[in-house]
């Protein structure tokens, strides 16, 4: 089976998250994993089941993820997929499941088909990585949602066996 691994992030995350799900896939199928960026039509076609993994930046996913998930959903309604969502808010309880992260529950209100699999990821703060702009506009957002608010850190939420298990299901999915 071909299965193929699709990233959309801002800062490195999703794709880090993305790599590991990779890492712990059935060697028997034949995956590959590109960057939302550099995909192209060719990448769909030959791909039996499709993993698209997308992150949150202010509240959004990047403008690629819907314009992706419009001109694909009739290709993507015809094969095996799956979709995670990589965003801070997921660090809370109540927020940390695909039936009540809000980012996940809007943007699945938006597509026209459903994905087999979905789940949702914490992601990091990572302060040091950040602009000047990003740095300061985060820590504004996290001092409003009691968030990790020392900026001289790296604070992560990922819990990395939540990841295993997702990539277990969608190495399953047939």
């Amino acid at each position: 089976m071909k299965g193929l691994i699709i990233y959309s992030s801002v800062d490195g995350h999703t794709k880090k998250i993305s790599e590991r799900i990779l890492s712990k896939l059935d060697s028997s199928d034949d995956y590959e994993l590109i960057s939302l960026d550099d995909l192209l039509d060719e990448h769909i076609e030959k791909a039996d089941k499709i993993l698209v993994g997308a992150s949150i930046r202010y509240g959004k996913y990047r403008r690629n993820l819907l314009d992706f998930f419009n001109s694909y959903s009739d290709v993507l309604i015809r094969k095996k997929t799956a979709f995670f969502s990589v965003n801070v808010v997921a660090r809370k309880e109540g927020k940390n499941k695909p039936k009540n992260n809000p980012y996940l529950i809007k943007l699945l209100k938006k597509l026209s088909f459903k994905p087999d699999l979905i789940e949702v990821f914490a992601g990091v703060v990572d302060y040091p990585k950040y602009n000047f702009f990003d740095k300061y506009i985060i820590l504004f957002i996290m001092f409003l949602t009691k968030g990790p608010k020392d900026i001289s850190k790296t604070h992560e939420f990922t819990d990395w066996d939540k990841v295993d298990l997702f990539a277990k299901l969608f190495s399953d999915l047939r």
